[in-house]
């Protein structure tokens, strides 16, 4: 292994913790085994030794047949040891791989996560990571069998005749050349499936999940021509790659196992000469037979372990990555409730979206942000949540800086409903009780009532033990919606915010809903985004997001008085909702 790869091996021995002990372990029922596998070959020998020698004492013959009998059993026996302890040590090795980097996305700003494609992270965390098994269960006891035996088995032969150690190894030269051939260029083959295989997951579920858009518009042709040409580039990295192989890896594994090529013709004329006695001659035979085959299994692994350091560096991008700057604990004292956003700045990449945003939102205050969509609105909602960090700027929480809050603590404060929540694929219950892990059947049940929702529950096919699909599939984009707003009200959080948390709902159900928001969150933060201006012209106050800036903030009547932007907004608002009740 070079460099890059024994720096891969061992940080990944570094994430087995507690149960490094069962890699040591497994080395050394390995070593066992090994020590097992070779002593048979000497009672073989002296078996062949002693008929050769025309003895007659059976006693030894079944003596050394049982020793052989033991030791191979002890072979298979700590084999399975070796193999047991190093898969356990393993699978919680890459338990704890995949615990850290899906940790780490919950710690990464929210826009360094989305900006990567589902696909790759899933064909990272799940399949890449799933890929090391191989390697790492296998190449500690596999290298200890696989070099040790070997070369036991040759310092034994050169013991008996150095001439026949080295014709025994005649063959090996020949096929590293062939083996070196079909390595060449690996790096750039391997970068390339991985590239084909990540477009190919991310083309993927992009078609999937945009199956319903592609039927309605009939981009099927289109769309399945985008998938195809993926397809068939994955399949094609890998065929390609193969068939450049395949000519070496052959003569590879034909050259390198045939020692009988050698050492039967060298060691006859040797024997024929008197050099070598017939005996010893066919222990080397009994030796060298199987000489190279443990070698072509530990070479077998060269591939894995290659691929390794390219996975482990990919894995890493993502356990390395800049996190959000929070402390794990509390120092400073957080005096009442009050937000404050002072200068604040962001921006998606390279492009600033926040210019200068400074407001101040009171505890137990009722603020509204509207304006035109891309404005802002909902980027400086998910500041305030903590799903990023500013660029510039500051953003407060009871007079300490929520970047000196831990983000555990922060959380706890606040309850976030966006117009496109995620339901899990469980049941309705479960998924609203994720608001309050310890709330009981009637506190959820109560949740739902208040948020609008009791009633389309209890139509569904087994109530609020109804499993809602993935991603909420199964459900309306509005009983979703309610749902989700359940589940926040349930968190029973200081601070609420509602970005579009009624845009899939129909105005009886908005009604209710607005009805309830404001009996559930007296006395609490609530931070609405709205397009529909009548749902919120009641806020305490209602700061107007026009091109990352704030354009106007005041009450409804101030803002109609000014006649800005808002009032605007307001005039076609009424004109649009009018047009609707004429309808």
């Amino acid at each position: 292994m070079g460099k890059d790869q024994n720096g891969s091996f061992v940080w990944l021995l570094s994430q087995s913790g507690e149960r490094k002990g069962k890699f040591t372990a497994s080395v050394i029922l390995a070593a066992l085994s090994m020590l097992c596998g070779i002593v048979p070959y000497y009672f073989i020998a002296r078996i062949v030794k002693d008929l050769l020698a025309g003895s007659t004492d059976k006693s030894a013959y079944i003596i050394n047949c049982l020793i052989i009998l033991a030791l191979w059993l002890g072979h298979a026996l700590f084999h399975a040891l070796s193999t047991a302890n190093s898969h356990l040590a393993t699978f919680h090795t890459l338990a704890v791989i995949r615990k850290k980097a899906l940790d780490k996305l919950a710690k990464m700003p929210l826009g360094n996560v989305i900006s990567q494609p589902s696909g790759a992270l899933k064909s990272t965390i799940v399949d890449r990571i799933d890929s090391i098994e191989t390697t790492l269960a296998h190449i500690l006891p596999e290298f200890t069998t696989g070099i040790g035996a070997p070369v036991i088995i040759l310092i034994y032969t050169f013991c008996i005749s150095w001439k026949l150690g080295l014709a025994a190894l005649i063959t090996v030269p020949l096929g590293i050349v062939c083996y070196a051939l079909m390595m060449f260029g690996y790096e750039e083959n391997y970068s390339r499936t991985v590239r084909a295989t990540k477009a190919l997951n991310a083309v993927t579920t992009e078609y999937i999940k945009g199956i319903e858009v592609i039927k309605v518009f009939g981009k099927a042709q289109s769309s399945y021509e985008k998938f195809a040409a993926a397809a068939k580039e994955s399949a094609a990295s890998f065929v390609d790659w193969m068939r450049k192989c395949n000519v070496y890896m052959t003569f590879a594994m034909c050259i390198m196992p045939a020692t009988m090529l050698s050492v039967l013709p060298i060691g006859g004329i040797m024997t024929m000469h008197g050099t070598i006695s017939t005996a010893d001659f066919i222990t080397v035979i009994i030796l060298t037979v199987g000489l190279i085959e443990p070698l072509i299994g530990v070479m077998s692994y060269s591939d894995d372990i290659a691929q390794m350091d390219t996975i482990v560096t990919e894995v890493r991008s993502i356990l390395d990555a800049p996190e959000m700057e929070r402390p794990e604990k509390l120092t400073k004292g957080i005096r009442g409730g009050d937000i404050v956003l002072d200068d604040v700045h962001f921006s998606y990449a390279e492009k600033e979206i926040l210019h200068g945003i400074s407001m101040t939102v009171h505890q137990g205050e009722f603020i509204a942000l509207v304006g035109p969509s891309g404005s802002g609105k909902s980027t400086v909602a998910r500041l305030i949540a903590s799903l990023w960090d500013v660029n510039g700027g500051s953003i407060s929480f009871g007079g300490v800086n929520i970047k000196d809050i831990p983000l555990d603590d922060y959380n706890k404060r606040i309850a976030y409903v966006s117009q496109d929540n995620y339901l899990f694929d469980l049941t309705v219950r479960e998924n609203i009780r994720l608001g309050n892990q310890n709330a009981t059947d009637d506190e959820v049940e109560e949740a739902a009532k208040q948020c609008g929702c009791h009633d389309f529950i209890m139509g569904l096919e087994s109530g609020y033990d109804t499993l809602v699909g993935t991603s909420g599939g199964h459900l309306s984009g509005g009983e979703r919606q309610r749902i989700a707003i359940a589940r926040a009200m349930l968190k029973n959080a200081e601070i609420i915010i509602l970005d579009e948390a009624t845009a899939y709902t129909d105005p009886e159900n908005e009604a209710i809903i607005q009805r309830s928001v404001a009996k559930l969150v007296e006395g609490k933060t609530l931070i609405v985004i709205a397009h529909r201006l009548s749902t919120v012209k009641n806020a305490d106050r209602l700061y107007v997001i026009k091109d990352g800036m704030i354009a106007e903030q005041g009450t409804h009547d101030e803002l109609l008085a000014d006649g800005g932007l808002y009032s605007a907004m307001w005039a076609a608002h009424i004109s649009a909702k009018d047009g609707e009740d004429n309808v």
